[in-house]
């Protein structure tokens, strides 16, 4: 254990005399907080209104030009440039300096980047790599803000141990601060400035230049607004007049968004530009957790396809039933894809915190490029008369070059023979030294003509520049003109878009607002498997000329936000969302359904599996009436399982299958079976039990023999209806003959009772023994081909059980029409010339 009792101190010396001072602590606390204050104010956190720059920045621009890291240069380690910084101007952290040397690099941050990066600089979301992995050298753009500095035209200041230089202002031949914007946080007071496009800001300078009393609209005229990295657009114009009048002001900054179909079934909303300094993760881990606590709703998928060639692109996939508008409008109001920008133009003006409107940041840079240049026209012009005294010297030596080479040979030293060639020759000693110092080659003819070219050459420069210094005017020219020679070689279109308002309320919006109207509508599934829906859910008409893809197979009521049932022939009903399918127009003469989507978009069907029919999903639906090859009818019980999208709807026999679903609209419906061996059937509905889903089903007709049910459907008795049939040869190939068509009157066919055998629908000929098309419908009917191509049909006969009539077009299809359309082909009995369409049959 350590001894307490053992423990010795080390006696004071002598001659120590012990001094307490009593201090008041509240005094000592108020000086050490205003120098703090006073060093992270001017050292640290805000810009200079000149060059725009803070010294770390400035440090950072000066070494670099100093180290000669020019743009035509390689790059070299960012860490070496953060050591020389650091160890020569800028005794601070070295995380300090290479945040600020990362900034100067970053497209997305600065609207003219100065500092040239290699290598992986962070994103609005992501850090950038450390600094031993980065390489950097300057920008183009930063050879303006270090360009003449070695011309005397900005004053330097000795570094913090007084072993080196440091420039106080950069000459900047551009305005840096309003094109790059910058941040920073002093104590008791911050800057936030936004960027602005270079070309519009050089325009407001150098009208201030040609009239130094141009008012603020005059100024507005020419910068709008800002013009952020990032593009995006800007809300509201008030807040930037605001903030360019005195120097405060807000605006709201929105991500550029177009609503395009992404899917052949979906709408999407794409983002390809954010506000600045917000970054794509950020909105899609917002998006996320709204869509997970369920404050946002309509999104059904996210995907950030951002990559280096494409630029930002996030896609928003939106559920079918929502408006696209509106979600977009939620993503505004709840997500980073809007934001506010709140500008506080505060900087430096010799050496004082100012807040600053748009005229006075102009005019403080104006003022100090037009120092700048006047400085560096001084200093030429010094340098020039210089060079122009020493030439004025050589051309006397070269006219004397005799008796110079005499003086200068009968000179004890070099000392005596300057003083001699001053003394002969009239020179100074300036000429007189030169004079010695030149080689004696440099003593020719040709130099001679040199020099004179030379002389004159700088006589005309010394002019010009004397007559720049001695006209204000003269020099407002050449400040203005450098600044547009700037702007030509550096200029960009503007990216950001200036919006007064953005025209909708900004009320907060309920998921009914988001989702389109619950408005009755008619589903439709056309003989070519086209799905649609109309807005109207009136009854379609079916008179005049039509266009492709225009006869239905199965129509059903529902509404917009509503779910239909898929029939299958294996007796599968398969849920469908509405609002997934493509919505026709409402008119008088209803288009053409080829705006349909195919019913394979929306259902997997199994090989030899075929779609017959829709049904609806309405529990208060009397329900889906089906039949089956074999002659089963069945009515569905509407109490379908909410939780499946794919169900049975009856069980089938073995080498049985569904020809035909049909939704009725009441019991007083007539059902309707039509076999191969065209006899036709029709019962009432109310004679057939409603069953569940699993059950089997009834007998609905009787077939003979090898016959088979061709169709079946169900009929509203009161509304005239057509009875098509199209007879051929059992032996011939599928589509190969156009058979014989017949169209009958539904009422001449009389109501028989369920599972009997029906009455005769068509009388076959020679070369007859079956149908090969039936179907019973609303009038009038309508005909296409297999690929939807509208086909007339043979004129109405009165008779029942009578004969059909050649056909010339093969017909795929016959069922109700969608409307008005293109004119058809004509497949009317072809005449012979005996005058008889029949006896072609014989």
């Amino acid at each position: 254990m350590f001894d307490m009792a053992r423990r010795t101190t080390t006696p004071p010396p002598e001659d120590f005399e012990e001094r307490i001072v009593d201090i008041d602590v509240s005094s000592e606390m108020r000086t050490s907080f205003l120098e703090y204050a006073y060093s992270v104010i001017y050292q640290r956190a805000l810009p200079d209104a000149r060059d725009g720059l803070k010294p770390v920045q400035r440090r950072i621009l000066y070494s670099m030009s100093e180290m000669g890291l020019r743009p035509d240069r390689g790059h070299v380690k960012c860490s070496r440039v953060v050591g020389d910084v650091m160890g020569k101007l800028h005794p601070h952290g070295d995380t300090a300096i290479y945040d600020a040397l990362v900034r100067l690099a970053q497209p997305f941050s600065m609207r003219l980047p100065l500092v040239d990066g290699h290598g992986n600089f962070g994103s609005p979301d992501d850090l950038p790599a450390a600094m031993r992995y980065t390489e950097a050298r300057l920008a183009p753009a930063a050879m303006l803000m270090v360009e003449s500095l070695d011309e005397d035209t900005v004053d330097f200041k000795p570094n913090y141990d007084g072993q080196e230089t440091e420039p106080t202002v950069m000459p900047a031949a551009f305005p840096n601060l309003l094109v790059n914007g910058t941040t920073g946080i002093a104590v008791g007071m911050a800057t936030n400035m936004a960027p602005h496009n270079l070309g519009e800001v050089v325009a407001a300078a150098r009208h201030l230049i040609k009239k130094p009393g141009a008012s603020l609209d005059e100024l507005m005229r020419y910068v709008p607004g800002p013009d952020l990295p990032t593009g995006g657009s800007i809300i509201g114009l008030q807040g930037i007049r605001d903030a360019y009048e005195s120097g405060r002001g807000t605006f709201r900054m929105r991500a550029k968004c177009t609503v395009e179909q992404i899917t052949p079934r979906r709408k999407g909303i794409v983002v390809t530009e954010l506000p600045y300094a917000v970054g794509p993760e950020r909105v899609v881990t917002k998006i996320k957790d709204l869509v997970t606590s369920k404050k946002l709703q309509g999104i059904a998928d996210l995907k950030d396809l951002t990559d280096r060639h494409k630029g930002l692109r996030l896609v928003i996939e939106i559920k079918n039933g929502f408006v696209p508008e509106a979600v977009l409008e939620e993503l505004y109001r709840l997500t980073p894809m809007e934001e506010t920008f709140g500008i506080n133009n505060v900087a430096l003006v010799d050496g004082e915190p100012r807040t600053l409107g748009l005229r006075e940041l102009l005019q403080v840079y104006v003022d100090h490029r037009l120092d700048v240049v006047r400085r560096r026209s001084e200093y030429r012009r010094r340098k020039r008369e210089e060079r122009l005294h020493l030439v004025d010297g050589l051309i006397v030596a070269l006219l004397n070059i005799d008796e110079v080479i005499q003086v200068i040979r009968s000179s004890d030293d070099s000392a005596q023979a300057r003083q001699r060639l001053m003394e002969v020759f009239d020179l100074t000693d300036v000429q007189a030294a030169y004079i010695l110092d030149t080689p004696l080659r440099r003593l020719t003819r040709y130099d001679k003509l040199e020099l004179d070219r030379e002389k004159a050459q700088l006589s005309e420069e010394i002019a010009e520049l004397s007559a720049i210094l001695a006209s204000p005017e003269r020099l407002r020219q050449v400040v203005s003109a450098e600044l547009a020679e700037v702007a030509k070689k550096y200029g960009t279109p503007r990216r950001t878009v200036l919006l007064e308002s953005a025209g909708v309320a900004r009320t907060p919006a309920t998921s009914t607002s988001l989702m389109i109207a619950d408005d009755p509508c008619l589903v439709l599934l056309s003989s070519t498997g086209l799905l649609a829906r109309t807005p109207d859910a009136a009854p379609l008409p079916g008179e005049g000329e039509r266009a492709a893809h225009d006869v239905l197979v199965s129509t059903v009521r529902s509404t917009a936000l509503g779910n239909v049932g898929v029939v299958t022939s294996e007796g599968r009903m398969v849920r469908v969302a509405v609002a997934d399918l493509p919505t026709l127009p409402p008119s008088a003469n209803p288009p053409s359904l080829s705006g349909g989507h195919p019913v394979a978009e929306y259902i997997t069907l199994n090989p030899g599996e075929t779609v017959v029919g829709l049904g609806s999903m309405d529990p208060d639906s009397p329900g889906l009436a089906l039949g089956t090859a074999q002659g089963v009818v069945k009515r569905v019980v509407p109490e379908y399982p909410g939780n499946r999208d794919d169900f049975e709807v009856i069980t089938l026999k073995e080498g049985d299958a569904v020809i035909g679903a049909v939704e009725l609209d009441s019991d007083e419906a007539d059902l309707v079976f039509i076999t191969t061996d065209a006899q036709l059937l029709r019962f009432s509905a109310a004679s057939v039990r409603p069953q569940g889903r699993p059950a089997g089903g009834m007998a609905g007709i009787r077939l003979d023999g090898t016959a088979t049910a061709l169709f079946f459907g169900a009929l509203d008795p009161s509304r005239p209806a057509h009875v098509v049939t199209v007879a051929g040869s059992a032996t011939a190939l599928p589509g190969t003959q156009v058979g014989g068509g017949k169209v009958a009157d539904y009422a001449e066919f009389p109501s028989k009772g369920r599972a009997t055998g029906g009455v005769r629908a068509q009388r076959f000929l020679k070369g007859e023994d079956t149908l090969l098309l039936a179907w019973a419908g609303p009038a009038p009917a309508k005909a296409v081909s297999a690929t939807g191509k509208p086909i007339s049909l043979p004129d109405e006969i009165g008779r029942r059980d009578g004969s059909g009539v050649r056909l010339t077009h093969t017909i795929g299809a016959v069922g109700g029409s969608l409307g008005a359309g293109e004119p058809v082909e004509r497949a009317a009995p072809a005449p012979e010339a005996d005058g008889t369409a029949a006896d072609e049959l014989f």
